[in-house]
This record gives structure tokens, sequence and C-alpha cells, in this order.
């Protein structure tokens, strides 16, 4: 079973442009079904900031399904920094009421479906005149399908030449599927 199968049909995709300096999409043509296939997906490279943001909505969208690849592939991510134990009791407690706000990222995925994306899984990641103002640091942005403004991902460069997860602001609320609208 794939990552959104169990979701109901895809509405048309809606496309909104970035007031950014540059926004990048980054495609996946296949999602993964686990911790080594992740890591084996050409954007594991984390060699650009942009890659590693879209990897990060991509990880945090497992946890509903199993929480352990979902933290194994943040530690992944987060390189020489694994994820505190706050930081995991941070996540248990966003995806206590809602698991959709990580696949409201890709492209496509709207309440009006219920968050399903549109394929191939694209998650559009956006640069301004800011993201770069830290030495060493990236401050990128993504569009959820369900907010009205961006949301923030800051990423570090290492010693190693890769960008890590440094701090994510994600899994803030959103509106909620359709689907679980009783006047609807």
């Amino acid at each position: 079973m794939g990552l959104f199968d169990n979701i109901g049909s895809p509405a048309p995709q809606n496309v909104q442009q970035s007031s950014g300096n540059k926004t990048v999409d980054v495609v996946f043509t296949k999602l993964p079904d686990n911790f080594a296939e992740f890591t084996a997906l050409p954007q594991a490279a984390m060699d650009d900031p942009f890659k590693t943001a879209a990897l990060t909505v991509l990880a945090l969208c497992f946890y509903p399904q199993d929480k352990d690849t979902c933290i194994q592939m943040l530690n992944f991510l987060k390189g020489p920094q694994p994820l505190s134990n706050y930081e995991q009791q941070f996540l248990a407690d966003r995806f206590r009421d809602a698991d959709y706000v990580p696949r409201s990222y890709f492209v496509g995925a709207v309440p009006a479906n219920d968050y399903k994306p549109a394929q191939p899984y694209t998650v559009k990641v956006s640069e301004n005149p800011y993201s770069y103002q830290d030495s060493g640091y990236a401050k990128l942005y993504l569009q959820s399908g369900g907010a009205d403004s961006p949301r923030p991902i800051q990423l570090r460069l290492a010693k190693d030449g890769n960008w890590y997860l440094w701090e994510q602001f994600l899994l803030a609320g959103i509106r909620p599927p359709e689907s679980t609208n009783p006047w609807a």
C-alpha cells in the first residue's frame, strides 16, 4: 500500500505563484516505502537546502503510519544533531489530532480532496531576499494547500557541504479536510 492510497480522489492542481526570489519544484517520481528507499532518493544527497526542505515534508508524512520510520528519517535529515526528546514529544502532540498537515505541502493537496496530492508528487520550496541573511543557514518557505501564508523551515550548512534540517515550523494548524466538516 502506498503512502497516500487511502485518501479520496485528487482535485485539479491549484498552483500559486510564490512571492520569493526563487521557487524550486522538488519532484518525487516515486514515494519511498521505507527508510532505505528514502535515503536512496536523489534528493537525499542534500546538496542544496531546497531538497532537504522537501525531504522533511516527505519524512513527516510517515508519522501517522510509522512513527519510528519518521523519526529515523528526520534524524537522517538532522545529520549530526538528532531529534531531542522535546522535538519527539512535539511531533506526537501535533499528530494527535491532524495527520493531514504534512501532506498539505504537496502540490494539489487541498481541503476539498482531503489533502491528497497530485502526481507526480511535488513540493514547492521558495526563498526570499532574507533567506540567507545568517551565514551557514537558509530559511526557506513552503506553501500548504490549507494555509493562507507560507511556513518557514530553517536548514544549516555543515562542514561536509550538506544542508541539514535545523528547525521546522511546518506542523502549525491548517484548515481541516472537508470530509471532517459536518456542515459541508
